[in-house]
């Protein structure tokens, strides 16, 4: 488990789980996307949940900072395998929700 801290308008870019992610938004906005989905807004004490393999980013939305706990598994692996990186979250994709 990691806290997480991001800026305003920062995200990570495009990854994945082996056994999936859990997030608990503990401060500010977080802004979440699912390939194919649409930008999901996460309020201060909410919590989401990525399954296994789910392409996915997620960052601070453009006026707030943003703090979150990022629970995931390992599986037994201690090289980072548990996670797949992606290319980077672009402007248009990030955008933010009206």
């Amino acid at each position: 488990m990691n806290l997480v801290r991001f800026s305003p308008c920062s995200r990570t870019a495009w990854h994945s789980h082996a056994a999936g992610q859990t997030l608990h938004v503990t401060d500010g906005v977080c802004l979440a996307q699912s390939r194919g989905g649409e930008v999901q807004v996460v309020q201060q004490g909410q919590t989401i949940y990525r399954p296994p393999g789910e392409w996915h980013w997620h960052g601070a939305a453009p006026d707030h900072f943003m703090s979150h706990l990022a629970m995931w598994e390992t599986a037994g692996a201690t090289d980072g395998s548990e996670t797949t990186w992606g290319e980077l979250v672009t402007d248009e994709e990030y955008g933010y929700p009206e």
